[in-house]
């Protein structure tokens, strides 16, 4: 397997803003359509549907379409009164974003709409969702903070003794 060399290509802004109206699109449609198969569903079966079932699809309808206002207005772009596109909004397609995390959660909800049809133990994977926000708030903000090495007072010591050091090594390089 052959390495790239050189630099990777970025992407221009009007590129960003026809990629991002493609993947709104298809979440757009992915979301309509999770929620059009399981009304159909409940339309068609409608004295095997309980009313848990129906309050977890108008959660999870109106959470995919929280994310989906979010996305689009993320991706929002910026034009100039001449109609010059200043710019393309943020890249929804771009790795190890916010928006990659929201797309995770509209496939994720999606899929538990279909899946749901066939036994309503399938809407247990929404449990999924608080399990991964913990994870990423622990990996991120709360495991670094807990297990911070506090500072001693000897290392507060050396960075005294060091500080002096360099503030004499600059005087002398001024005269």
């Amino acid at each position: 397997m052959e390495k790239k060399s050189g630099k990777q290509a970025t992407k221009g802004q009007k590129q960003i803003v026809e990629e991002n109206a493609a993947t709104l699109t298809f979440y757009r449609n992915m979301i309509l359509g999770a929620i059009g198969f399981y009304s159909v569903f409940c339309g068609i079966f409608w004295s095997t549907t309980s009313t848990s079932d129906i309050v977890l699809v108008s959660f999870c309808g109106i959470g995919q379409f929280c994310c989906y206002r979010f996305m689009a207005y993320m991706a929002r772009a910026k034009y100039s009164p001449t109609g010059q596109l200043l710019d393309g909004g943020v890249d929804l397609n771009m790795e190890s974003g916010i928006a990659e995390h929201i797309k995770d959660g509209i496939i994720l909800t999606s899929i538990t709409e279909v899946l749901a049809v066939l036994s309503s133990y399938f809407w247990l994977i929404l449990l999924v969702v608080p399990c991964r926000v913990f994870h990423m708030l622990w990996r991120n903000f709360i495991g670094p903070w807990f297990f911070q090495k506090a500072t001693s007072e000897e290392q507060e010591a050396v960075d005294e003794k060091k500080q002096r050091k360099l503030e004499r090594r600059l005087k002398r390089q001024q005269q």
